[in-house]
């Protein structure tokens, strides 16, 4: 089975007070072999990236809506005029506020929409091939 990747390198501004920002690199990656899952890369100062995967749905909903709770929550918002998606995110090694470019996530995560569309998820796992190859045994 043929899989898909898409990504978008952009430049994302981690939130340090109402007043101050700095811009965090990052990648944004999602696998047709993982369907239901995005991938957020931070490059931050440190020797390792940082990763991050959430839902492809929260993220979807997150452009137009507040959703999510507990580690992971997305809304959209302004910022200077500029429609952005906040992104906070929480884990025991700390929280993190990160705005992203509105436009930008759009677009990548209509192309995801388009490599698998809503509802067809389940049908990149291959499930029903393996049950298939396993029962023909």
């Amino acid at each position: 089975m043929h899989h898909t990747v898409v990504e978008r390198e952009l430049e994302l501004r981690l939130i340090l007070s109402p007043e101050r920002s700095v811009p965090v690199p990052a990648r944004l990656s999602y696998h047709s072999d993982d369907p239901y899952a995005v991938h957020v890369t931070f490059h931050i100062n440190s020797e390792q990236p940082v990763h991050w995967t959430f839902s492809r749905d929260l993220l979807v909903e997150g452009v137009f809506r507040p959703c999510g709770h507990g580690d992971v929550r997305v809304w959209p918002t302004k910022s200077e005029g500029r429609s952005v998606v906040l992104m906070a995110l929480s884990s025991p090694d700390g929280d993190a506020l990160l705005e992203a470019p509105a436009a930008q996530v759009s677009a990548w995560l209509e192309r995801t929409l388009r490599a698998v569309p809503p509802g067809t998820e389940g049908e990149q796992l291959g499930i029903d091939d393996a049950l298939d190859q396993l029962l023909a045994r």
